[in-house]
């Protein structure tokens, strides 16, 4: 058996009570404190800016292609969308769909309300089963085989400005020279919460609704929207693309479309890491005053294991297996208390928010269990490590000061 292992046990059995015993208990609590804070923290964390990626994801894909233009309307110029990223996006192992879209800028009238709209016009291809999470009431468009639907769906934001409701019927007037406008039947409420993006100004129909309008023919459209498998393959794809596209059309990322979204989950992630760094800081000094106050209290200990021929590494050894213990337990019982109480929020939600501050009605978790070994093999091992500097003074202890000391 590892001596310096079964002289720790010894140690801990003994100390079962008394001062020692309240700052091992002390070690161990504020252990499983911070580091069941640090996996409420990241978890949160990693479900606010899923939940907010992906509803930014579903309504705008991760790629838009478009045609080149200096032109800063939100209508964008017209395409022939029959490319081959259309026709054979399957090629592409890292794209998962490709789809067609349009904008035309118009307003709802009502009798007590003048509000100006976008209207988004899509087709048969249209991702439903990435949209239907943003869905709150009534149902998708239906999309017949020939003319275009006189349905639309719109937003609770503006369904309760125009105090409109499922099945109700709105007039759309549209900009352009003669103005049009065409009387659709509200069909179905979405919800994002992203009332400065979407919510507020975004209302969708059908794609042929716009070529109508616009004298467009067949397979033109204003843009293309492409969804990617993986949101971590979109630089790949956003490279890939690029390259064998036309040159008189254009690829954006909808990151770099929202950069002030995404920069402020960035602004988020940085918020997070800190707090780790402070929960580290505050466990590290915690570790080092229990481990020295169980060095001074065995210090006659020492100088007889000293006297008897011990060296300085068995010694230390002694003390870092305690510590390691104390850190086991902590690491235990910070595990239960950080996922219980995520578990707990993840089934009941019984923390809420404010969805139009924060874009969604309750605090969100994230599963990612690959984050949450990290943080404990990092706690571990960054505790670990700094147990090496008060058991360093064991070096300095003299065997017989030490069997003298009281």
């Amino acid at each position: 058996m590892n001596l310096g292992y079964f002289i720790s046990k010894r140690i801990s059995r003994e100390q079962r009570d008394g001062f020692s015993s309240i700052t091992h208990k002390i070690a161990i609590v504020s252990i499983a404190i911070g580091l069941s804070a640090a996996i409420v923290s990241f978890l949160i964390m990693e479900g606010f800016q899923s939940t907010i990626k992906s509803k930014i994801y579903s309504f705008s894909s991760h790629l838009l292609v478009t045609r080149f233009t200096m032109n800063n309307s939100m209508e964008e110029q017209p395409f022939f969308y029959n490319i081959d990223l259309y026709n054979n996006y399957k090629k592409y192992g890292f794209i998962d769909h490709v789809q067609e879209y349009s904008h035309k800028a118009g307003l709802i009238k009502t009798d007590d309300e003048v509000l100006g709209i976008f209207f988004k016009g899509i087709g048969k291809s249209f991702h439903l089963d990435a949209f239907k999470q943003n869905m709150v009431e009534g149902e998708f468009l239906h999309l017949p085989d020939s003319n275009y639907a006189f349905e639309v769906v719109i937003s609770s934001t503006i369904a309760n400005k125009i105090r409109a409701k499922v099945n109700d019927e709105i007039v759309v007037h549209f900009f352009q020279n003669p103005p049009r406008f065409r009387k659709l039947k509200v069909v179905g409420i979405y919800e994002t919460n992203l009332s400065d993006y979407y919510d507020s100004k975004v209302i969708i129909g059908d794609i042929r609704l716009i070529s109508r309008l616009n004298d467009w023919a067949d397979s033109v459209a204003g843009g293309l929207e492409v969804f990617v498998k993986d949101p971590k393959d979109v630089d790949l794809a956003y490279e890939v693309i690029g390259e064998d596209m036309d040159y008189d059309l254009y690829i954006e990322k909808v990151s770099d479309k929202y950069v002030q979204v995404f920069e402020w989950l960035g602004l988020i992630s940085r918020q997070v890491n800190i707090l780790l760094g402070v929960i580290l800081t505050v466990v590290c000094v915690n570790m080092i005053s229990v481990v020295l106050i169980l060095v001074m209290e065995r210090t006659q200990m020492i100088g007889l294991l000293k006297a008897m021929g011990g060296n300085n590494r068995l010694i230390r050894s002694i003390f870092i297996y305690s510590g390691v213990n104390l850190i086991a337990k902590g690491l235990l019982y910070g595990n239960v208390i950080g996922l219980g109480f995520c578990y707990i929020q993840y089934k009941f939600r019984l923390i809420q928010l404010n969805p139009h501050d924060y874009y969604m009605s309750f605090v969100p978790i994230s599963w990612d269990w690959s984050m949450v070994l990290w943080l404990n093999l990092l706690v571990f091992a960054v505790v670990t490590l700094v147990l090496l500097v008060p058991t360093a003074i064991v070096a300095r202890v003299s065997p017989i000061k030490a069997i003298r000391f009281d």
